[in-house]
Formats: structure tokens, sequence, C-alpha cells
């Protein structure tokens, strides 16, 4: 177990062999801390990467050719030590592969490489989920950074922004007491992309936006200045900010899989934005962060 450090010129990014978890973006240049520093008070996590689930399973539990596996929200590789398999100055890999533990709980085998580039003021996330078996593989992944908001001691998360880029209203479901989806289609109300961060937005949880609604999602500063932006691929993606803490960070996490609705009834096949990586084939993607 440790942690493992990357930089260049710009920025210094440090990620720990567990959960391969990011745990620093420090800009170099102006002296800032990006990623949320893990106080327990609020969030003990600062970047966890979400698998073989994304979200809460309905009643804990999921059903695959016939037979019942506990599993708990986001998955088990968040909480798991990765070996390192690369380092260079502005390279980082890690890797978890199934093991007996694992496979107790989720029966397919699969190695997990996780990997961060630095190139200039950009930090790439890459993912690539393998399949060596021949058995077709069911699974979920994604991320769950968290990115100071506000970023001054003096200012407060309701004097800041987010940046949609979209001219759009975005449509959003949110998630029950019990960790499923069974609020459906609110609307968030934008102003050239952009809405204020209200002071009750998460009062309900997080902000779930599918159906490719947006690509890229920026904080903004009180000066209405963007600091950090998350660009990716994935189909939807959450924004969050634990509920009634006044929490100083916010998540921007792009998934490739969801929560269970309050109604779903079907197994792990069924299960909405869910992956299916057939036997001996990989999957890889991957998200930027940018530094502004």
């Amino acid at each position: 177990m440790g942690n493992f450090m990357i930089e260049n010129d710009a920025l210094r990014v440090t990620a720990a062999s567990h959960g391969a978890e990011l745990v620093s973006i420090y800009d170099k240049e102006k002296a800032q801390e990006y990623l949320w520093n893990g106080d327990e008070k609020y969030w003990p996590r600062r970047a966890p990467v979400l698998f073989p689930f994304v979200g809460q399973v309905k009643k804990k539990q999921y059903t695959y050719n016939g037979k019942t596996y506990a599993m708990g929200q986001h998955g088990f590789a968040r909480d798991m030590e990765f070996d390192c398999t690369r380092q260079e100055k502005d390279c980082l890999w890690f890797r978890l592969c199934s093991d007996e533990s694992t496979l107790e709980r989720y029966p397919f085998a699969f190695c997990l490489d996780i990997g961060y580039e630095l190139r200039g003021r950009e930090l790439k996330v890459l993912w690539k989920v393998t399949n060596p078996s021949d058995e077709t593989m069911y699974f979920s992944i994604g991320a769950h950074p968290a990115f100071m908001c506000p970023l001054k001691d003096d200012e407060k998360q309701t004097d800041y922004f987010i940046d949609f880029h979209t001219q759009e209203d975005i449509s959003y479901n949110l998630i029950k007491q019990d960790g499923l989806v069974g609020i459906y289609d609110e609307r968030l109300a934008l102003d050239g992309g952009v809405c204020s961060i209200d002071a009750h937005m998460f009062d309900r949880d997080a902000l779930i936006v599918e159906n490719g609604q947006s690509h890229s999602v920026s904080l903004l500063d009180s000066s209405r200045q963007p600091y950090v932006t998350v660009d990716f691929d994935a189909p939807l993606f959450g924004i969050w900010s634990p509920t009634g803490k006044n929490a100083p960070f916010v998540c921007i996490e792009p998934w490739y899989g969801r929560c269970d609705a309050v109604d779903f009834e079907g197994s792990l096949k069924d299960r909405a934005y869910g992956q299916v990586l057939e036997g001996k084939q990989v999957f890889s993607k991957d998200y930027v962060i940018r530094i502004h």
C-alpha cells in the first residue's frame, strides 16, 4: 500500500494503490489543490473508481444465472489493493485482477487496469477492463472525483457555478433514500449552459443526467471563471455533494452504468446502462480532467 506521484511543469498528481484512487491534483503554478482532501467529517473518499457496479443494486443483491449475490454500493474495486504496474514521470498504471474473494461476490474473471497520464494542464484517466475467459462478462464502471468547491476559505459553495456546456436545459433523475432511482425527469434551468449552485441543490442526493445530454462539465468560481473541467464520452453522469453537510466539494462523475430503479426486477444482464464484454475482449474508455 502506498502513494505514487507523477508531475510535469504545471501539475503534480498523486494516486494511491488502495483503490487506484486519485488523492491529489496540485497546481504547481498557482499553488492550489483541486481535489477534495478526504476529511471524514464530510466524506472520507476523494476519487474512487466504481467497479464492477455503479450505484446501489436493489435490496443490496443481484442475480446471475439463477444465483443471488450480495453487493454493496459501487462494487468493491475502490476498497481493494491494486498493483502499480508502471510508473514514469508523467504516467501511472495500476492493476487489479479477480481472485477467490472477488469470485465469491462477482462470478467473472477480470483484470482492471487504471491509468493516469499527464499532458500539460490535463490529466487523462484511462480504464481497461479485460475479460480473460470465454464467457460473456457483465459489469459497470464509473468515476467519482470530488473537486474543491469553493477554492477559498472565505467563499461559499453557493458563490460558484456549474457549466454543462449545452444550450438546452438539463433533465435529470434523482435517487430515493434506498439508493435507487425513483424520481424522474426533474428540470435544471440553465443560462447559457450555466447554473448557480443553490443551497438546496443536493438536498435529494445526486443529480443523474442521462441520455448524453452533455459530455463536458465545468466548475466555475465566484467570478464565473472555469477552474476545472471534466470531459467524457460516457452516456450519463452524476453531480453530487453530500446532503445536508454544506460540504466544500462537488463531484463530477462520468458513468458507464447506474444504480437500479425502484421498480427493477431483472437480473444482472438487465441492469440499465450495463456493459457487456465478450470473452477475450477488452473494454477501453477514458475521461479527461482539465485544470484551467
